[in-house]
Order: structure tokens, then sequence, then C-alpha cells
């Protein structure tokens, strides 16, 4: 079996392909548009394709190159924060790749597995009667970012009901990890707690709000449930994917000062804050465990110690 990773250098695809390598004979290969670092220990394993993915053509050109029975279209731009300084560019990057997708591999009339990774953030401004959030709760974005993924959800719907693709649609809830691009709240707390060790800034965080209450997964889980849904998910479906806790931010940040080796003190950045937090968002995964048995096995603790570990080595570097 032949697996396609659009963004394969990228925190989740990076973390993917380790994975299929790892657990399954499938052959892996994924397209590459910027730095590499994530993948260089991977590159002989893998079959690589530079391709930037805004032009059928070229898409088109990569399937039927890779001739994958599945694909797991991962390339996106990822920030909510950069969604509200230049809306247009998320909408059009994340709209279009995923149109092109799917529009490929209807016009070449493959029966590749396609997995569209939306997001938790579809649901957007949700009620406190509506928690655990399940798949049918009312979707309320708050962001270009998640309108961007409400719009790929509905696209891989769409062309499953009118092209019979096979697509299986995912919405994860936040997922941490090594490797994540900073932007996000895990590695601009431990870049920040890895400087103050090193002695490149003063011992004080930058923060934003910390009291919003997150659903937090390890991305290593998260990619084993990538693979349960491609393989194991009904076409047409939407699962969510998440650890069914809701952890306050400011948990995450006093756990990874607890692993700091310096004293470590906290001040507000404005810059920092969102226009919109919804309080409470966790998820329910009844859904994927039922169609699955997918569970998360990696500790939150264990997450943020691999996290501050990580950035360490970068800041050592």
């Amino acid at each position: 079996m032949r697996a396609l990773i659009t963004g394969i250098s990228g925190f989740v695809g990076s973390h993917l392909a380790e994975y299929l390598l790892e657990h399954t004979d499938w052959q892996v290969a994924g397209t590459v548009y910027g730095p590499e670092d994530n993948i260089e220990h991977l590159r002989d394993r893998l079959e690589l394709y530079p391709a930037e993915l805004s032009e059928l053509e070229t898409v088109t050109s990569v399937i039927e190159q890779a001739k994958p029975d599945y694909i797991f279209h991962l390339a996106a731009q990822p920030l909510v924060s950069l969604s509200r300084r230049d809306p247009w560019a998320t909408l059009a990057n994340n709209i279009r790749l995923q149109l092109n997708i799917l529009e490929a591999v209807a016009r070449l009339g493959s029966t590749t597995r396609i997995l569209v990774v939306g997001s938790s953030e579809e649901y957007g401004l949700v009620q406190p009667d509506e928690l655990p959030i399940k798949e049918t709760n009312p979707l309320r974005p708050t962001s270009p970012y998640a309108v961007s993924k409400v719009a790929q959800d509905m696209l891989g719907l769409q062309y499953h009901l009118s092209h019979k693709l096979f697509t299986v649609r995912v919405r994860p809830f936040n997922h941490i990890g090594p490797r994540q691009r900073l932007g996000f709240v895990a590695p601009d707390f431990a870049r920040q707690i890895a400087e103050a060790e090193a002695g490149l800034q003063g011992p004080v965080i930058q923060v934003g709000n910390l009291e919003p209450q997150r659903d937090f997964s390890d991305v290593r889980d998260v990619v084993r449930g990538y693979h349960l849904l491609i393989t194991q998910g009904e076409p047409g479906e939407v699962y969510n994917l998440g650890s069914e806790q809701a952890r306050l931010v400011r948990e995450l940040l006093e756990k990874l000062m607890a692993m700091s080796k310096v004293p470590i003190t906290i001040e507000q950045d404005p810059e920092r804050l969102r226009p919109t937090d919804v309080p409470v968002i966790v998820s329910d995964c009844t859904k994927i465990r039922g169609q699955t048995g997918w569970r998360p096995r990696i500790s939150f603790e264990q997450s943020l110690q691999d996290v501050l570990d990580y950035w360490r080595e970068q800041v050592g570097k």
C-alpha cells in the first residue's frame, strides 16, 4: 500500500511519517514546500515531491506519480493569529489546496481514500450547555482560519456526496509535541523557558490569557488516530479527535515551569490576547472510540516534558 502525506515536513506530517514507517509496511511519500529539517532523519525512507499545491495541474501530477492508496492532507496555514492579520491568504491557501486534492482524485477516477483534516476551531463559540462537544454541534467559527477549516470539511463532504470519493473527515482538538512551530501555546512557553535556562533571556515568560480551558492531546496519539480513521472510518463521516479533558492553559504553563531548571515569573503581554477566547473547549470522542477503539495513550506530562526537551535542544544549537 502507498500513502501520500501533503505537508510531510511539517509538525504533524513528520510525526505521521514516522508512525506509518514504524507501524505499517506501507510505502510513504509526501509533498514538501519549505524547510525539511523535521524529516531529515527519514529522508532515505521517503519518496518526496517538492511541490507548491496551489495549482491543480501540479497536484494532479504528484498524485499520478505517487499512485497513493491513501492521502493524508495536512498541508495548510495553521495559525489563527496569522489568519486574523491576513484573512484572505489563509482562506485562499487552505481552501484551494483542499479543493485541488479532491478535484485531482475525482478527475483521475481514483479509489484513493482521503483524510480531510479540519479542526476543533470549526466549533468556535460553544455554549456551556453544549459541552462536551459532539460532531453534531453547530459550527460558529470565530476566525478566518476556522472558516477555512469549515470549508475544507464541507468540501470533503461535498466530494463524497457528489463524486463518491472515499473521504473521511476529522476535527482534531489541540495537539502538542516536539517539533511544533512557534505561534502555539506549548512551544511558545517552552522556548521561553529554554532560553531563560540558557541565559538568553531573563527568567520571565510573556503570556496571553491563561484562563481558557482546552483539550490537549499528544501529536503522536493524534497521528495514530489519523491512521485508524483512514483505514477504518466510514466514508463521508466526521470524527472528533481529542483527550476528552479540559485543562487550563495556566495548568500547562505551571507544569512547564515546574520542569524548569531556573525560577520563572509570569508577565502578561496584551499582544498575545485573542479578540475572542471561548472559555471551555472539550471533546466528546465517543464516535471515533466506537468506530476504531482509539484512545490517547501519552500523558499530558510526558508531552510537555518532550516539548520542553525539544526546545532545550533547539536553543542549544
